[in-house]
């Protein structure tokens, strides 16, 4: 696998869309879904999408090729109903402790805030990160598919994850997508959402 390729368009930036989640666990499928729709539609330069499912480290060794920002897309509580979307903006200095020589890694196991911490750790910041979520309903269930309102949500989840990409290629503005309500407080500090079909 190859690191990004330098484009000649100004403005252009080297942004990763990485999907994280176990597909044999139900609803957890929602970001391989919402990534293997997005590789079916064309993308910007220096765009690239992938599913890493469960394999955080190799989402963290990825980073250090030199993207300029990163988009995550991952099923996650945040105490909304089933299928409500947010657009989590994460804060730096959340991040501050960094990985300390000695701690376990468990490369098939590691949630974005362990890949973010890792990152840090060894490489610096990414740069700018936004994490496109979706409030799962059943993430225990072994079983293939996703359940009714999480499927209804990966539609406006790929609309979502453009129209970030969008804004992070367009610069240091804010890079929530338009229409995306303020989200509850608790999604999270620097966090939007919306109810899928809404």
């Amino acid at each position: 696998m190859n690191g990004p390729t330098p484009q000649a368009s100004g403005g252009a930036r080297h942004i990763l869309v990485a999907g994280l989640g176990n597909v044999f666990l139900h609803d957890d499928g929602f970001g391989p879904e919402v990534v293997r729709r997005l590789q079916r539609r064309p993308l910007p330069p220096g765009v690239r999408v992938f599913d890493f499912g469960t394999g955080g480290l190799h989402l963290a060794y990825e980073l250090m090729r030199g993207y300029d920002a990163l988009v995550l897309v991952d099923a996650s509580r945040q105490g909304g109903a089933p299928g409500t979307l947010y657009v989590i903006e994460p804060d730096p200095e959340d991040f501050a402790e960094g990985i300390e020589d000695g701690d376990a890694l468990d490369p098939h196991a590691m949630d974005p805030l362990s890949v973010l911490r890792f990152v840090k750790s060894i490489a610096g910041w990414p740069g700018p990160v936004r994490i496109v979520a979706c409030e799962p309903g059943d993430v225990d269930a072994v079983e293939l598919g996703l359940s009714r309102a999480i499927d209804e949500a990966v539609g406006h989840a790929v609309d979502a994850v453009e129209a970030t990409v969008r804004k992070l290629r367009a610069g240091p503005a804010s890079a929530r997508p338009p229409g995306v309500e303020d989200a509850p407080g608790s999604a999270g500090a620097g966090a939007s959402a919306q109810r899928a079909g809404g």
